[in-house]
């Protein structure tokens, strides 16, 4: 079941740039607010990241260090 959300005192410049920006997309304001609320809504926060590599590694018992972490990025930006 769908239902409402009402945003108060939003601050006419930013209501400017998300209309022009649901205009370049050929969409609606409230169109494109729901697509990006949808989107964010989908996403899982820092805070929920964090802890899921938190609960993988005390479920191994495995971690891996900055060095590796560096050695790794370096690795794949040399590809």
């Amino acid at each position: 079941m769908a239902t409402t959300i009402t945003i108060r005192n939003v601050p006419e410049a930013t209501r400017k740039v998300l209309a022009s920006r649901a205009a370049a997309e050929g969409k609606s304001l409230q169109e494109y607010l729901l697509g990006e609320v949808n989107e964010m809504a989908g996403l899982p926060t820092v805070a929920e990241v964090v802890a899921r590599a938190r609960d993988r590694v005390d479920a191994t018992g495995q971690s891996i260090g900055t060095d590796q972490i560096l050695a790794a990025l370096r690795a794949d930006r040399d590809r």
